[in-house]
């Protein structure tokens, strides 16, 4: 995760990329589209590395999993 930086001063706080002003969710959401790791790079992003696209995933698994889930009860 040492790919990922958050600092209040950068997009309001929201996770990039160390060393960049890249979000986690710009890339993520060239991912969802199917948009492969090359294109990102070449099209894109060309001062990513794979490694980047691949810790930006990480840190979404990793939030996904420290989350909490409350399911609220319903009455019958």
């Amino acid at each position: 995760m040492e790919r990922i930086f958050v600092d209040p001063k950068i997009h309001f706080g929201k996770p990039c990329i160390r060393g960049t002003r890249i979000t986690v969710q710009s890339v993520l959401e060239l991912v969802n589209e199917g948009i492969t790791f090359d294109e990102i790079i070449r099209d894109y992003y060309p001062d990513l590395e794979v490694e980047d696209i691949r810790a930006c995933i990480q840190y979404a698994i990793a939030l996904v999993a420290a989350e909490d889930i409350h399911i609220a009860s319903v009455a019958a």
